[in-house]
């Protein structure tokens, strides 16, 4: 299961709880919340997850990845270090190749880059209507599969509002989710619920989540069984508010033990960080990195 496989389901799930978290009380250091009433907000929750998408579609940003190998005993074997400057060119997130191990590419790789990035976007610009028809029946179906998810998560945890913490000054509501005992998924998407707990916290202000935690709590079978993420794998992921309209991703930390087609094993750590967020326009034309390599 990859990084945005978790942050999907994050991001349903934790901005109805967000919702919940509104109604209660600020001065309340325990809030009451009942399970109908977060139930109802999760059912609620995928208009509002997909207004706060069509928002961050409008930002640039650059992201920096770590991945470590660890060996058996849990030692470092190998890390590799990418940064890309990730853009939505129309309508779908691209990535463009800046850095390996901090270090800028050479001049013939950023420039072979720039070179596959600017094709793309030539490509997309004379797309046809019915290919671009298509691409947008395609977004509505993965739409259609996010909502009908939603209404699994609703059914398949138990939910609690544990206290409040504050989060670099500011206030949040802790919330956990618990599997369910006795919940039986209908679905692809939703067979692997049950082996995974969550903890995220809220901001109070904002009533949007800042961070969370994902546990895998037993062995989860993912893509008919090709992959096994093993008990222990977890990640957290915080986020940030951008000029005060997107909430958006700012570092996620992924531990993950899986084997795939059940010979090769997979035990790796992720760092990613996310920063210099800023507005970009679909009609840029991608300058060579010797310009600076950035979109103008």
């Amino acid at each position: 299961m990859d990084t945005s496989s978790f942050l999907l389901i994050a991001a349903i799930l934790f901005s109805s709880l967000a919702a919940a978290a509104q109604n209660q009380s600020p001065t309340t250091s325990s809030p009451a919340l009942s399970q109908d009433q977060i139930r109802d907000m999760i059912r609620q929750a995928a208009d509002k997850d997909m207004e706060n998408d069509k928002r961050a579609r409008d930002y640039t940003y650059i992201e920096r990845e770590e991945k470590r190998t660890l060996d058996g005993s849990g030692r470092v074997k190998s890390t590799d270090v990418e940064t890309h400057e990730v853009m939505v060119l129309y309508g779908e997130p691209v990535e463009r190749l800046i850095g390996k191990d901090d270090k800028p590419l050479s001049p013939k790789s950023a420039a072979k880059e720039d070179q596959r990035i600017q094709k793309l976007m030539d490509k997309r610009k004379n797309e046809s209507a019915e290919d671009r028809r298509k691409r947008d029946e395609k977004e509505e179906k993965e739409r259609e599969e996010g909502r009908a998810f939603v209404r699994q998560v609703a059914d398949a945890y138990n939910f609690r509002l544990v206290g409040v913490e504050d989060i670099e000054g500011r206030p949040t509501y802790v919330i956990d989710a618990d599997p369910r005992p006795g919940y039986e998924p209908h679905g692809r998407g939703a067979k692997f619920l049950p082996d995974f707990r969550f903890r995220v916290w809220v901001d109070r202000a904002e009533n949007e989540w800042v961070k969370m935690d994902i546990q895998c709590i037993h062995t989860a079978s993912v893509g008919l069984f090709l992959v096994r993420v093993h008990q222990g794998s977890n990640i957290q992921i915080e986020q940030t508010h951008v000029n005060n309209e997107v909430w958006l991703p700012q570092h996620v930390a992924l531990k993950l033990d899986a084997r795939i087609a059940l010979f090769k094993g997979l035990n790796e750590e992720d760092d990613v960080t996310f920063r210099d967020y800023r507005k970009f326009r679909t009609d840029t034309k991608i300058l060579p990195a010797a310009s600076g390599g950035s979109p103008h």
